[in-house]
């Protein structure tokens, strides 16, 4: 009698070559399902992206997605949750094997607070720092780094941490031939609301696109705002290729913020990616620093313990 064969909609209760037991399905998408799965041999649990048919039988798609495997194994960082490794079941269907991240998106944190405090947008802003320098380090730019890719997690003693998540749309900065190809699609790559300029322009991207990004995504968890408004997206995107950044305290003028943290921002957000940081970690020391200028003395000493002063 043949067996019901697999699709990635119904793995609940399956075991994946007879390793990953598909506990729960956690998420999905028009592209893949995400399921918890425990390793039957370790009890270790995971997060398996089950692609969908229309994605694993795109010869393009999938040479992308070896080559972007490849790399996320060479990312093993606590703060970034990378690719393990990628497999196929007997019935054909295309997996990725990443470690399961339990917590809070960064960007329901931000929704359901309003804005997040200084102190702990510096100590996210190092752990998102770190993560992302190894992976510059290794010539991987994330090209799509957002609230919504970022999760905040908390360790067994109750500290809470930042992961960046999701490197599918990461590359090599020096690309070869065969890799620009399978990515020059005429669609550009990433959230628009997120992208810098140059990614806007289609031109070569770096780790510098990165590091506006994540300015972006500071100068938003910081205020609960963009700081360029537009009424749609177009708009938008206009803003960041033309005009300078709204200030930061003029953004949210309810709030304190030394001056020296809306520098580190501006500079950050630049729109020539020759006169941001060079480097995350760069970016992340000069937002600890300035955000220690006029911070209250207990948040003085919760900066200090972080990076050891």
């Amino acid at each position: 009698m043949r067996k019901t064969p697999l699709t990635p909609a119904n793995l609940v209760g399956q075991t994946l070559e007879g390793r990953y037991r598909m506990i729960r399905k956690v998420g999905e998408g028009g592209m893949s399902f995400v399921y918890l799965a425990n390793d039957v041999a370790t009890q270790e649990r995971f997060a398996i992206k089950v692609l969908s048919p229309s994605l694993s039988e795109d010869a393009n798609a999938m040479a992308r997605l070896r080559r972007e495997a490849a790399l996320g194994m060479r990312l093993a960082h606590p703060n970034v949750c990378h690719i393990m490794r990628l497999g196929e079941t007997e019935d054909g269907l295309v997996y990725v094997v990443m470690p399961f991240v339990e917590g809070e998106l960064l960007a329901d944190r931000t929704n359901r607070l309003g804005q997040i405090p200084l102190p702990d947008t510096v100590r996210f802003v190092r752990d998102m720092s770190e993560g992302l320098h190894l992976a510059h380090q290794l010539k991987i730019v994330h090209r799509d780094l957002k609230p919504e890719n970022v999760m905040i997690c908390r360790r067994p003693e109750g500290e809470e941490y930042a992961v960046v998540m999701d490197f599918g749309l990461a590359k090599e900065r020096r690309a070869e031939g065969e890799l620009q190809k399978l990515t020059a699609t005429g669609i550009i790559l990433g959230t628009p609301e997120f992208m810098s300029p140059e990614q806007l322009r289609g031109k070569t991207l770096d780790a510098r696109t990165d590091i506006y990004s994540l300015g972006l995504l500071v100068f938003e968890m910081l205020t609960g705002k963009l700081p360029f408004q537009g009424r749609t997206q177009q708009e938008m995107m206009i803003a960041r290729l033309r005009n300078d950044p709204i200030p930061l305290r003029r953004m949210r003028a309810d709030l304190s913020f030394p001056e020296a943290v809306e520098r580190v921002l501006n500079k950050a957000l630049q729109r020539g990616p020759e006169a941001r940081h060079q480097t995350t970690l760069e970016f992340a020391e000069a937002f600890a620093a300035a955000a220690s200028d006029g911070t209250t003395p207990s948040d003085s000493r919760i900066l200090g313990k972080l990076f050891g002063r």
